[in-house]
């Protein structure tokens, strides 16, 4: 459990490399708990896993490999501060592709270690949990949505460290099934924008099911929406330029749907579960939270029940250091430090005490 934060100044030096963004940032955590960025430096590897049409472990470790050290440097001349002014490093720990993990965390502890810091392992799905702390100054507690390409959860944040899981989906992730709808109605990769383009110029006319409404529980379950998407691709090949644009309208609505559903119901296990006079704030984070419709329905959602919707900025919800070294200055004002031994680790639920969701598998 984390204890009171002290009331110094920390500088922090964050690590991201979880996936196929190699990021560097640094942060700085006021006395009085106000959050600045000094310096925030992300490089994609979109062109190199384009071609395959999603995420390839080894490309993107060897790629963190050649770009970390040149972004830790420019991060430090972005922020023009010195290595004698840095009082702390953190790296994403987990959870994450192993390989890329495993170059952040690696580099980290050297650091740690030729300069005498302390070393913070963070974990990816805290670091998205916090943000609000650094962009809107949010007191905990607050309810969050995560919604990326490898997690779709709602969480409740009590503080640095305590969290408790209300809801978790039950394959695959709101992220993952926009990249897979891209994929089946050949819009390339990354398929969230693709997919939100091209539903643009569609109508949401298409019947396509809305997994999970009305459940007791707040699971997701996007799996037989995709097979309803493929099954209605099928019916109207060969596809025109409107069948599917028809089709990721389609597709999006009942994403947003299913969304706005199953938030709503975890807003109310949050006030049952804190009170009726908890702080009512919704903070959506990860990279599918940059989707307009799903940002305009949440807005409703947020509206209807009398809850405060903060969005980090765009920039600041995909992966990226600046969330990493904000999560550590947290950590570090808590004390709450990791020795030269700490694991990388592919999968670190939050909240490990969760009852397991059957069908949950890797999406702990």
């Amino acid at each position: 459990m984390a204890t009171t934060p002290e009331k110094r100044e920390f500088v922090v030096l964050g690590i991201e490399t979880s996936c196929d963004e190699t990021a560097a940032a640094l942060v700085r955590r006021e006395a009085n708990g106000k959050g600045v960025l000094l310096a925030n430096v992300v490089r994609s590897q979109l062109a190199l896993h384009a071609e395959f049409g999603g995420v390839v472990p080894e490309i993107a470790a060897r790629a963190h490999v050649e770009l970390l050290d040149r972004l830790i440097a420019e991060a430090l001349a972005e922020s023009r501060l010195g290595w004698d002014e840095i009082d702390g490093v953190a790296a994403t720990a987990g959870p994450g592709l192993i390989g890329g993990l495993i170059v952040g965390v690696t580099t980290a502890k050297a650091i740690a270690l030729a300069r005498g810091l302390p070393f913070v392992a963070v974990n990816h799905l805290e670091a998205h949990a916090l943000t609000p702390g650094l962009t809107h100054g949010l007191p905990f507690p607050y309810l969050l949505l995560l919604v990326s390409g490898g997690h779709t959860q709602l969480l409740i944040v009590k503080e640095v460290g305590s969290y408790t899981r209300l809801g978790t989906t039950l394959d695959d992730a709101l992220g993952e099934a926009f990249d897979k709808a891209a994929k089946l109605l050949g819009l390339g990769f990354p398929g969230g924008p693709a997919v939100e383009e091209c539903a643009k110029r569609g109508r949401a006319t298409i019947a396509l099911p809305r997994p999970m409404l009305g459940r007791p529980e707040p699971h997701f379950s996007l799996a037989g929406l995709k097979t309803a998407l493929r099954h209605e691709a099928m019916k109207r090949e060969p596809l025109g330029a409107q069948d599917v644009a028809d089709l990721c309208a389609s597709f999006q609505e009942a994403a947003a749907e299913m969304v706005s559903d199953r938030t709503r119901r975890a807003m109310e296990l949050y006030l049952e579960q804190l009170g009726p006079d908890a702080q009512k704030a919704l903070v959506v984070a990860g990279g599918v939270a940059a989707n307009q419709r799903i940002r305009a329905a949440l807005a409703t959602v947020a509206a209807e029940n009398g809850f405060a919707l903060v969005l980090p900025p765009p920039e600041l919800c995909t992966d990226n250091a600046a969330m990493v070294a904000w999560a550590g200055a947290e950590r570090l004002a808590r004390l709450l430090v990791d020795d030269l031994a700490a694991p990388s680790r592919a999968r670190w639920p939050l909240d490990p005490g969760a009852a397991p969701a059957i069908g949950a598998g890797v999406k702990a």
